[in-house]
């Protein structure tokens, strides 16, 4: 089930939010945990399972580690810790990089001579990259006295599983979320302005991410050997755009369900493609992810505290293992290590500008950065490494048109005009985020704007509902990660 879906839309949604104002307040969150279970069980089935006994461990092993810490136990509490990571990242492992694994063994299998190993694919379970991290920054916090146990596993469940952010984030970590687990408010305000947020995420998914899908889709389906240089860009533009406009859209559309349950998410986004260097660009992009990263990895290997080659070193694992955590392909270790590099880069030249920090050239940097970031999607679109650098020839080179493929000319003029309207979205400051500054104009505006803005949004939404209601909506990217 997915958000996009009239079942989600239509059944779904309603029936969970009138059970969750109906029942009594003590019960509210069974009832969400239920309801969050359901939700995953209808697109992945048994493996729900997986959920359930991440969810038991990490809270029995919770307990472990309060109590360890009460008695100053610090030997037991290591080995509660270890036990949670190796419980996660061992599930996580399994189902998600054992297929490639044993596909990079056989490779070599066969060019030896010495056979192949006999292997059955495993189902990459929905989800599995983002409550795994939820589950472990759990027993991380509380080893870290950073918030308290709870004290019922329901309550712990409906941490983990609540569905508005089960599949595809924001990663919430357990100290973020913690107080409100317990006692919340669920107000008319809160929930009008988490409806707001969530018919700006549908409008962007459905009516700018869908549509540009279908000319990044057919750039690279195509023999990049037979690209014009235009098609080339006009594809990768448009998985630019694509990505972005699903994957924030899905964050808000998270974050607005949050809101209208009394829950407050974190941000995910903050216009990344605004950003005026790749170090501002992993400040606005994924932010949820690069803080878990930032506090459970970079910090403890040693963080900016070490000498500079320690910090290089530490930056460069941080990317590489980003990178793996999007997918079990070399295209996301080699995009993982793109990104990486020009980080490092940037360190040691000193241009770690974020926006406000640099008086003069913005635009220039601006541009700058969005081309390096455009050329960083090309290996995370690409099928495997050859067609990157194929699909990057056509870019920078490409055929005569008379030899052309021609990919984008069936496309249609729709996807054309949606993809050049948000390409000029570009343009918009860095600090006029789409979906909080919607929902403020909506509430806060002076009343000829909460009026205009009220039309916009009614008739996007309505139009969204138009084509998820014909069926032309797509899945979310970020359901494969």
């Amino acid at each position: 089930m997915v958000f996009t879906s009239p079942t989600f839309l239509f059944l779904f949604l309603p029936a969970v939010l009138l059970g969750s104002f109906v029942i009594p307040s003590r019960w509210r969150n069974g009832w969400l945990l239920l309801s969050s279970l359901i939700f995953y069980f209808w697109g992945s089935g048994v493996l729900v399972l997986l959920l359930v006994v991440s969810t038991i461990t990490d809270f029995s092993l919770g307990r472990v580690v309060a109590r360890a810490s009460e008695q100053g136990n610090e030997r037991r509490k290591r080995a509660a810790i270890s036990g949670s990571v190796l419980v996660n990242l061992g599930l996580l492992g399994y189902f998600k990089y054992a297929n490639f694994l044993v596909e990079q063994l056989n490779s070599v299998g066969r060019d030896l001579g010495i056979g192949e190993i006999a292997w059955t694919s495993v189902t990459l379970p929905i989800g599995i990259s983002f409550y795994t991290f939820q589950t472990m920054s759990y027993t991380l916090d509380l080893a870290r006295g950073r918030a308290t146990p709870l004290d019922r596993i329901v309550d712990f469940g409906l941490y983990v599983s609540f569905f508005p952010q089960l599949v595809a984030g924001p990663i919430v970590r357990y100290h973020e979320i913690s107080e409100q687990i317990v006692e919340r408010r669920v107000a008319m305000d809160g929930f009008s302005a988490g409806a707001g947020r969530f018919m700006v995420g549908l409008s962007k998914k459905v009516i700018v991410a869908d549509q540009v899908a279908v000319i990044a889709d057919r750039a690279f389906a195509v023999d990049a050997v037979a690209l014009t240089s235009t098609d080339a860009w006009l594809g990768i533009l448009a998985y630019t755009i694509q990505i972005y406009f699903d994957f924030s859209g899905y964050s808000d559309m998270a974050i607005g369900l949050g809101q209208m349950f009394g829950f407050t998410f974190p941000e995910n986004f903050r216009r990344p493609y605004s950003a005026v260097s790749i170090t501002d660009f992993w400040r606005r992009w994924h932010i949820t992810l690069s803080n878990w990263f930032r506090d459970y990895l970079f910090i403890p290997l040693g963080g900016s505290r070490v000498e500079p080659r320690r910090v290089y070193a530490n930056l460069m694992a941080v990317f590489v293992i980003t990178g793996l955590w999007h997918g079990a392909n070399w295209t996301f270790v080699v995009w993982g290590l793109f990104h990486g590099v020009l980080l490092l880069a940037e360190r040691v030249l000193d241009q770690r500008w974020v926006e406000g920090d640099a008086p003069s050239f913005v635009p220039i940097r601006r541009a700058g950065t969005f081309f390096l970031v455009v050329i960083g999607w090309v290996f995370f679109r690409a099928t495997d490494i050859g067609h990157a650098f194929s699909y990057l020839r056509a870019m920078f080179g490409g055929v005569r048109a008379e030899q052309a493929a021609d990919p984008l000319l069936t496309v249609g003029n729709t996807p054309l005009v949606v993809l050049a309207l948000a390409l000029l979205t570009l343009g918009v400051s860095g600090r006029w985020v789409t979906g909080p500054r919607a929902v403020e104009m909506l509430e806060r505006g002076a009343p000829p704007l909460r009026v205009a803005s009220a039309l916009a949004l009614v008739t996007a939404f309505s139009y969204a509902l138009i084509l998820v209601i014909s069926g032309t909506f797509s899945p979310f990217l970020y359901f494969q990660f």
